[in-house]
């Protein structure tokens, strides 16, 4: 979602660093169009003049003007402001105290507060938690159901809410019913309205006020730019915000809500929502935000997502057949699938250094979904025998699997001669100190922060 930003900020670093020297001209030159840039992101005004303040006054310094690359000097300065301004530092949830630990989701209709709470619940079952989800939002039967729906796609239980309760007594006997199944977190899925009113503010007060819950996160839609800062703002008033979930942020808002919010309220984001799938929930680390922002990718996500989707058995076994040349289409479809497991292509090169410069070039092919789902079906149309051994994958064969798969014989074409590029690659570095088996196969050991990265 930050794309444009990202482009519009890279192009003024790059006019900075072209500078031998700056003077304080240049730098005020530079700061217009940052200023610019994040207005046009739907960055809050009140925000983007505080913002830009600060990073003028720490960049107009003798001790950045007189540096010998006074420009990467600024970027690093900008790099510090944005991770500031984002919160400073991840904020995990308060999961301490009495249990089970309530956790009471707000925001408004259509911010996404239902998906979350399945999400969220995802996330605490991964950390060895034992969550309840309970809806309370009586108004809409929909939500309700959809609550149970993800409760058992999760295979976590699922408070028995009906439309005709009162909210506050349904999170009164959930409590007492979570106790008794032994959770240790209770997430609420709380009503909302297309605006905020008084009536829903009361009911949020009075299911607080009973549960005291550890805490009250708002869900925000980050297509909504600078109202969801308004939004923020209201609920915080009457309700002391814990922290914000921010959902949608693979959309293509312009930015500002992320960029705004934690200034604007003083609550930081804790999650933010990636996708559509219950394991689309990440927690947010503005470090690592700010680097995406300036296309400096963040390396850190990347790896946890590998470790996240990659299988260590599998990877072992991997590493044992590619010692072997026994590294056959189905381990190619395996890969192909754990790398889909880490989210979409786009994503994964923007977490790549230096990757978000190619996106601006016409003639660099963009990443396709379709292509990796194309191969897939073609690979799945073959029998286990093929499989095993592509040799044997005469033309005959290739117009059959090319009908199964819904594709044509030039397709398969193409994934029998990736596959075996593959093969040689592989055979060129089969055996070489840090070749590609050390790299599939060893021991899981402590990673390490690559250096130049903002703690």
């Amino acid at each position: 979602m930050f794309d444009n930003l990202s482009d519009r900020l890279q192009d003024v670093f790059k006019k900075l660093r072209g500078h031998g020297t700056l003077n304080e001209e240049n730098i005020q030159e530079a700061m217009r169009e940052v200023r610019l840039a994040l207005l046009e992101a739907d960055v809050n005004f009140q925000v983007v003049k505080d913002f830009v303040a600060a990073v003028t006054e720490k960049a107009v310094g003798q001790e950045v003007l007189r540096s010998l690359a006074p420009g990467q000097q600024v970027v690093k300065i900008v790099h510090q402001e944005l991770v500031e301004l984002l919160g400073g530092s991840n904020v995990e949830l308060d999961l301490g105290g009495r249990k089970p630990v309530v956790i009471m989701l707000v925001g408004l209709q259509g911010s996404g507060k239902t998906t979350s709470a399945g999400k969220l619940a995802k996330r605490l079952q991964k950390d060895g938690k034992k969550p309840y989800l309970v809806p309370a939002d009586v108004y809409r039967p929909a939500a309700i159901e959809q609550l149970r729906v993800l409760a058992g796609t999760l295979q976590v239980p699922v408070h028995p809410s009906q439309t005709e309760q009162d909210p506050v007594e349904i999170c009164r006997q959930a409590l007492g019913r979570a106790g008794e199944l032994g959770c240790d977190t209770m997430i609420i899925d709380t009503a909302g309205r297309l605006h905020v009113d008084q009536t829903l503010m009361e009911e949020l007060g009075r299911i607080k006020v009973t549960l005291q819950p550890a805490e009250i996160l708002l869900v925000v839609d980050a297509m909504t730019g600078q109202d969801a800062v308004a939004v923020a703002d209201k609920f915080h008033h009457d309700l002391s915000l814990s922290g914000v979930i921010l959902t949608k942020l693979d959309g293509d808002a312009r930015g500002g809500a992320a960029l705004s919010i934690k200034k604007a309220t003083g609550r930081p984001i804790k999650f933010v929502g990636l996708g559509e799938g219950l394991d689309a929930l990440e927690p947010f680390h503005p470090d690592r935000m700010a680097s995406r922002i300036l296309g400096m990718g963040d390396v850190l996500t990347l790896i946890e997502k590998a470790e996240s989707a990659i299988d260590r058995d599998k990877a072992e076994d991997l590493a044992q057949k590619i010692r072997q040349d026994g590294f056959t289409l189905e381990d190619f479809l395996d890969q192909i699938k754990q790398v889909r497991k880490m989210g979409s292509l786009e994503q994964i090169m923007g977490m790549i250094p230096g990757m978000s410069r190619f996106k601006k070039m016409q003639d660099i092919p963009k990443p396709d979904e379709r292509e990796l789902g194309k191969v897939e079906a073609v690979i799945n149309s073959m029998t286990a025998k093929e499989r095993r051994n592509h040799a044997i994958i005469n033309a005959s064969r290739r117009a059959r699997i090319a009908r199964g798969s819904g594709t044509q014989v030039q397709d398969v074409n193409k994934v029998i001669k990736s596959y075996t590029e593959m093969l040689k690659l592989m055979k060129k570095f089969r055996g070489k100190p840090g070749g590609l088996g050390g790299l599939v196969g060893g021991g899981k050991k402590r990673r390490k922060r690559p250096k130049g990265l903002a703690r």
